[in-house]
């Protein structure tokens, strides 16, 4: 069986059509392209190497796992750090190459979400709460609660992108209209 990324679940989340467009017809987004992506890319490089052996004890971190690849039965994916803190429970923290602007993102949620399903399954630990590290905001950190639900929602939307896969089957558009305007597939996509 293969296995799915949280970048998918994040797009499955904004529109079930791109799981249909691009793992059931094929039809890539080029995303590697985008200028963000890319310098994301080269920070989370430079990240590895630069904070190897910094703790963040303010947090109560214990110890770290630098650029963790993990995977169980429905995902896959690499964790900028994974971090065990006092009380006993692990976290992931992943950077962003983005500024704070008074609210997190629920793209930036939802991965949160997959990476604690992801640290519960390999590390048999609880997670309740994850961490952005805003690097165009002098590195501000956020902590973000997760929740069994939020980990609970991930899955079904994992077993939902499954289903479209191996049943072909073509599904609903997202209600929210204003994403087809800037949407890869707009010109193939059925409304």
């Amino acid at each position: 069986m293969i296995s799915i990324t949280p970048s998918q679940i994040i797009e499955f989340l904004y529109c079930p059509r791109f799981t249909y467009f691009e793992y059931v017809l094929g039809i890539a987004q080029y995303e590697d392209r985008h200028f963000k992506v890319q310098k994301g890319r080269e920070l989370h490089l430079l990240r590895q190497d630069k904070n190897a052996d910094y703790l963040r004890k303010k947090i109560g971190v214990k110890e770290k796992y630098i650029n963790q690849f993990l995977s169980n039965e429905l995902i896959r994916g690499k964790i900028d750090e994974i971090l065990l803190l006092e009380d006993g429970t692990m976290a992931p923290l992943d950077y962003k190459f983005a500024e704070y602007k008074e609210m997190v993102y629920d793209t930036y949620k939802t991965q949160l979400y997959c990476y604690g399903w992801l640290i519960e399954s390999n590390f048999d630990k609880k997670v309740t709460k994850g961490f952005l590290i805003y690097t165009r905001s002098k590195n501000k950190l956020l902590t973000e609660n997760i929740s069994a639900k939020n980990i609970d929602d991930v899955k079904k939307c994992a077993e939902s992108i499954f289903s479209i896969i191996d049943n072909n089957a073509f599904p609903k558009a997202t209600g929210f209209k204003k994403r087809c305007v800037t949407c890869t597939y707009r010109n193939i996509c059925v409304q």
